[in-house]
């Protein structure tokens, strides 16, 4: 019963966290900004109050799809936010602007994620063939190689939180300092930050809790 409890709370909480977002950021792409700038202009306006002059702003496909590359200095933007004028653009728009702003400051989570995007890319396929293999052969020395690749993983989420949090944070911070959202408009904004920052929470959340049970059938395996 137990395990069954596991794994219903393992795939709610992403769940939750999904439904939670787009409910949120529908409710606010209808809600009009008082300033009447575009999530384009937004990021335009705050990457040049910033002197970020170099970095770009385009438009990308698919709903939610928004991004900074810190590769190519591009902040990428779904067609909803790029073109419209809603609250939820403008906080997403900043959102990434964030990013970009942290990048030119050599923000040390950011600097640490990006370094680990390479190791992370080929742990996350590998650790679950040890793991598998572990499992069902009962072999802990497998079992155990798949937990330390699967743990490169779960540090990459935890690194994560703090570069997203930090980069709502900034986000706020020029929309209010550059007048780009007024009154309630900046409530509104923040749960749209919020929302979208809980699916980060809700996935290391899922991979801390993954990476403990597999830690604890290891530590059985070795005891037996």
């Amino acid at each position: 019963m137990g395990f069954l409890v596991y794994f219903i709370v393992l795939l709610a909480l992403p769940l939750w966290a999904q439904f939670k977002l787009k409910r949120t950021y529908s409710k606010y792409s209808k809600v009009r900004s008082t300033s009447g700038h575009t999530g384009a202009q937004v990021a335009r306006i705050i990457l040049d109050q910033n002197g970020l002059h170099d970095v770009k702003v385009v438009e990308s496909r698919g709903m939610l799809s928004d991004h900074y590359n810190p590769l190519t200095k591009i902040v990428a933007l779904s067609s909803h936010n790029y073109h419209e004028a809603s609250v939820a653009g403008t906080a997403v728009a900043a959102h990434e602007v964030g990013h970009a702003i942290q990048d030119a400051e050599a923000y040390s989570f950011l600097r640490l994620r990006h370094r680990l995007v390479p190791l992370v890319n080929v742990s996350s396929n590998a650790s679950w063939i040890f793991i598998m293999i572990g499992l069902f052969s009962q072999w802990s020395g497998a079992l155990l190689l798949g937990i330390v690749l699967l743990a490169a993983g779960v540090l990459f989420q935890l690194v994560t939180l703090p570069v997203e949090f930090n980069a709502s944070s900034r986000a706020m911070d020029q929309l209010l300092s550059h007048n780009i959202i007024r009154n309630e408009e900046e409530r509104h904004a923040k749960k749209v930050l919020s929302a979208a920052a809980m699916t980060y929470v809700a996935a290391t959340a899922v991979a801390v809790l993954e990476l403990a049970r597999l830690l604890l059938i290891y530590s059985n395996m070795n005891r037996s």
